[in-house]
This record gives structure tokens, sequence and C-alpha cells, in this order.
């Protein structure tokens, strides 16, 4: 008999939920077969009412409150066919009653909701006993900005799963000793039109600022593109594609422009006169249909490593924590390139949390930030092959970082 699935209403503590709930159950004979149903063994396994087709385990749900605090979850839909489900198999004398509606957690008491899944057992368990502990290292060190920058994670982990909109990295070069001489610019994004998932990155040299050259403060790499064939036009022409591109980005719906560092890019984007009109700086808390928000990838990293303070890490640094390997920084339409591919690196992954003791275990050791080792703080420990091994499950290349999901 089919069970018809209720909409999405809220959400319970996964605590409440394998605790509490039976003990509320007034007849005995309900109570050990809920307990049995909601077992960390029994929730991942393929025949368990709650799996989806398609995943291995069980998927359940990461809430943040406005605090920063973590919590696992089960959808009110999850509870509530588990009981329907429980009946129509016979396995209880009735339908069972829901948990006390002050359990309830609505979206409104929640920051951000994002899904996540669970292979087996052990790492459920695990994700609790870690859930746990980052919440009690949060709380002792508070910090305004570490937890708005982990909110942000949160939100470009649940607006990416989302597949809508198009997520477009931007990057601007100028010549060292004026900034307002504007060299090349590059961009890479990846949107989806109708469902289709579509690529595209490109490089613009301003053929007029060839004899402005850079070397003293930072490397001229124009002409060492990686990911395509640069493009020399007249400055007219460059300022009217980057007019065109921006502009085409709106087909899309909600504009996510991605930046390492978002002052500079965006200040050269309004000096070519480029529309930004309705441009903010903060995520809703739902992907909206329109708009433009900025996305920065140092912030991503800030709650990555729990740092809420202090100087932000470059892009090469970045992809170096990442373990994304680059050549030619510098180039505008690298770094354009390198920008994106960190963002999906981190946005692709698990809760941050979870993620963070993932990329570098048992390196958390004040509050949630990470205590860093010699080698990954300098990049030319890097060149000592066979000493550093890859982070498991995080292993990227240029070829694969974005190909893959």
């Amino acid at each position: 008999m089919p069970v018809e699935v209720p909409v999405v209403t809220g959400y319970y503590r996964y605590t409440d939920i394998w605790f509490e709930w039976h003990q509320s159950i007034p007849e005995m004979e309900d109570r050990a077969p809920l307990k049995a149903i909601l077992a960390h063994d029994a929730l991942v396994h393929p025949d368990h009412p709650l799996h989806v087709d398609g995943i291995k385990g069980v998927q359940m749900y990461i809430g943040t409150f406005p605090t920063g605090e973590a919590r696992l979850l089960f959808s009110s839909a999850q509870v509530d066919y588990l009981r329907y489900w429980l009946h129509v198999m016979q396995l209880t004398k009735s339908i069972v009653p829901l948990p006390y509606s002050d359990c309830l957690l609505t979206e409104s008491n929640l920051k951000t909701v994002s899904p996540v899944v669970y292979p087996d057992g052990g790492s459920l368990r695990q994700a609790i006993k870690i859930i746990e502990k980052n919440n009690k290292r949060l709380m002792k060190g508070s910090n305004p900005t570490l937890t708005l920058r982990r909110h942000l994670f949160e939100l470009v982990r649940t607006f990416w799963a989302e597949k809508k909109g198009v997520w477009c990295a931007f990057d601007f070069e100028a010549w060292e000793r004026d900034h307002t001489v504007i060299t090349e610019f590059g961009w890479s994004l990846i949107g989806w039109k109708d469902g289709t998932k579509i690529e595209e990155c490109g490089h613009l040299i301003v053929e007029e600022a060839k004899k402005y050259t850079n070397s003293q403060y930072v490397p001229d790499h124009r002409y060492d593109y990686n990911f395509g064939k640069s493009e020399i036009l007249k400055k007219a022409v460059f300022k009217k594609r980057i007019h065109d591109l921006v502009a085409g980005l709106a087909e899309y719906g909600p504009m996510f422009l991605i930046f390492h560092g978002d002052s500079r890019d965006i200040k050269d984007l309004k000096t070519l006169g480029v529309e930004l009109t309705g441009l903010s700086y903060v995520l809703p808390d739902a992907i909206p249909d329109t708009g433009i928000f900025v996305v920065d990838t140092s912030d991503l990293m800030g709650a990555l490593l729990g740092e809420g303070s202090g100087s932000r890490r470059t892009l090469g640094k970045t992809c170096d924590l990442l373990q994304i390997q680059t050549a030619f920084l510098h180039n505008a339409g690298n770094d354009a390139h390198y920008t994106l591919m960190s963002m999906h690196n981190m946005a692709n992954g698990d809760p941050v949390d979870i993620q963070r003791e993932k990329r570098w275990p048992n390196q958390t050791t004040t509050g949630v930030q990470v205590a860093l080792k010699p080698w990954q703080e300098d990049s030319d420990y890097s060149d000592e092959e066979g000493v550093i091994p890859p982070m498991a499950g995080y292993e990227v290349t240029p070829e694969t970082a974005i190909k893959t999901e």
C-alpha cells in the first residue's frame, strides 16, 4: 500500500527523535519498532523506508542556528512517513503520534539547512560526535565574523546543490604602477539553463595596454592562459565584451559573482560602467529567482579554517590548502578559473565542520580554528615530493575539479 509523503513543513533534531520520541509513545508495544527503525545501522540500509534511490546510505539534514551552532536533523516529511510506514507494515498497533510540537523547527528558527548523506552507521555515529564537539568549541570562542562566514559557507553549499542560476568568477589584472590601467580580464562560469549544465571561460587582453608590463611586485603572465586561447582586443571592444557578458548572465536567473577578495574587481567593473544594480553582498535565506550576489572565496576559506579575523589567504595559498594545482597565477583568466575551482571544491563538499575534519584531521585546537602545520602554511614544502600525502576524499586536479560532481 503506497504511502503519500507529506510536504516538508519543518525539521526535528536527530537527538529528539532518537532519544525522546519513542519514550512519548503511549502504547508500550509500539516503542520497540520505532526505536529499531531509527537505529544507526538500520537508517543506512538500502531497504529502509527512508532510502532514496541513487544514494548510498541515508540522507538527512544539517541545520545551523543564528548562533552558528549546527544540528543534525530529520525533515518532518521523513518523521511523518515513518509513522505511517510502521503502521502499514503492521509493526505498530496504530499510527504513532508525532513528537511534541515544541520539537518542530521551522525554517524561521534556522539560518541554513542543507542535505547531508551518511553511507554507513559508523559515519553517522561519528558525525554526531563531531557536531556536538564543534558546537561546544564554537560557543567557547564565539566570534561574530566567524559566525557570518560559517553561515555563508552553508548557504553557498545549499544554493550550489540547487543547480540553479549561474556562478561566475571574474578577475582583472592591472598595471602594478597604476591600478586604473586595466590590462586583462578573465572569467569562468558554471550555470544551468532548463536543467542543462553550461560551462564557459575566457581571457581578454587590452591591446592598448600591452606596453604596461608588471615585474616588480607581481609577475606578468598575460600571455600564459592555461584554459584556452587569449583574445587581444581594442579597449572599446574589451569594454563591450564585458558589458555583454554580464548582461547575458541575467538569462540564467540568479547571478552569483565569485571573487577572491572582491573590492578591487567590483570597482573595476563599475569603472567600466557595467550594470550592477541591486548588487548584494548578503545572500538571502533561500535561493532567489533573480538578483546579483557576491561570494568571496576568501570568506569561504576563512569559515573552513575557523578564522574570524586576521589577514585573508591569497588565492594561491587557498588553492594550496585545497590541493588545487595552479600555474601562472596573476593571469586574469587563470585566476578566475582557479577562483571558481576553489569555490566549487568547497561548495560541493560536506558541511563545514565535517569537511574541515576530513581535510585536516585532528588539527582543530582552539574553538573551531585549524592549527595548520608548517608545511601547510609554507608553499615551499609542496615541492618536497612524497612528504605530504593527499587528503582522503579531496584530491583535486585542474582537469577534474569542476567536472566531478
